[in-house]
């Protein structure tokens, strides 16, 4: 009878360890494999000259595939409520369509979630709209261990992943051991992160002289400006239009208009000359991104340029970039029109349908 009841208690050890294997006994693979496959990085679309294996450290398809997970993936918060995701919304190329941030039980906030397409490639290494983090890999555990966000600790988001049996497999592939570390964590989110790419725009196509009526006649007259009268490529340059610096536009002064409700940069500085300043989020899709601004305080593209055409708020640290445009309505209506044309494809992702158990 003991050998019965020691075969018995084997054949129930081992269906356990095959149910946490990549293939079930029937040989089908798990519900959330199928639903988050192992593929190829994907290729730079059209007027995004950098490619991926050309980074330093190049993501890998494991890396990536276990991303995805962690990235829309809520039991990462303290509740279980909030993902990355949450925020950074795949629909609005990754921002969001709130004027600020909403975490565990509710709570607001003090500014919206700006977005990362094309951030494999950057300028300068600066993260958050305050530059306080030098990698993706720095930007992905801030918001985590938010108490405001999602409200965790590493050391719990740790313990909630050992427990899900699934996981190891994945952190196996992805790293060469099954162990889960904080590390390891950020690296798959912020390689997930990397192969956000945007481009093939109306206008990407129209400048690449691949389709000479991709844009309307106001598009290039907008193209004109921008490069031109209005000078926006000051800050707004690159293939992301973006660089990465940080700018004082007189945006969140208080009420006496002498200081500010969010310091912005000054927090990580300590220079006064960063009071109020603000990293230069990307234009690609940037009809994805309104509410505009770090606090989502300006709802239109048309009211962005109006703020620039003005001149932006006088305040003492103003940055001497700003100054009236003298931009007439048609030219207004001619660079919002441009931006319209940067409406990117590639970014495009729905969340896994299911996930390792």
């Amino acid at each position: 009878m003991k050998g019965v009841y020691f075969a018995a208690v084997g054949s129930v050890l081992l269906l356990a360890l095959l149910a946490g294997c990549t293939k079930s006994v029937s040989g089908v693979a798990p519900e959330w494999e199928t639903a988050n496959p192992v593929v190829a990085l994907p290729e730079s679309p059209l007027g995004i000259a950098s490619r991926l294996d050309e980074l330093t450290e190049p993501p890998t398809p494991a890396r990536v595939r276990l991303g995805r997970w962690l990235f829309y993936d809520r039991r990462l918060s303290a509740d279980g409520t909030i993902a990355c995701a949450t925020c950074h919304v795949p629909a609005h190329a990754f921002s969001e369509r709130t004027s600020v941030s909403t975490g565990i039980r509710g709570q607001k906030g003090g500014r919206k979630a700006p977005s990362f397409v094309n951030a494999a490639w950057t300028l300068y290494p600066h993260f958050f709209w305050d530059g306080r983090a030098a990698s993706l890999e720095g930007q992905a555990l801030g918001p985590i261990q938010n108490p405001i966000e999602m409200g965790n600790t590493l050391e719990n988001m740790i313990a909630t992943l050992d427990e899900i049996d699934a996981y190891a497999r994945y952190f196996e592939e992805a790293f060469g051991t099954p162990e889960v570390t904080p590390e390891r964590v950020a690296k798959a989110i912020a390689d997930y992160e990397r192969t956000r790419l945007s481009g093939n725009a109306a206008w990407d196509r129209w400048r690449s002289g691949r389709d000479e009526h991709a844009v309307s006649q106001s598009v290039k007259q907008g193209h004109e400006l921008f490069f031109g009268k209005g000078g926006c490529n000051q800050c707004h340059l690159g293939q992301n239009f973006t660089d990465s610096l940080f700018h004082n536009l007189g945006i969140g002064r208080d009420a006496t208009g002498k200081t500010f409700t969010d310091r912005g940069r000054y927090e990580v500085s300590g220079k006064d000359e960063d009071r109020g300043a603000f990293k230069t989020p990307t234009l690609r899709d940037v009809t994805r991104h309104a509410p505009y601004m770090h606090d989502g305080s300006i709802p239109t593209l048309r009211g962005v340029v109006e703020h620039y055409n003005k001149g932006g708020n006088a305040n003492p640290w103003l940055d001497p970039k700003m100054k009236p445009l003298n931009l007439t309505d048609e030219e207004v209506d001619a660079l919002v029109a441009f931006m319209q044309a940067l409406e990117g494809e590639g970014y495009q992702d729905p969340p896994p349908a299911a996930f390792p158990r």
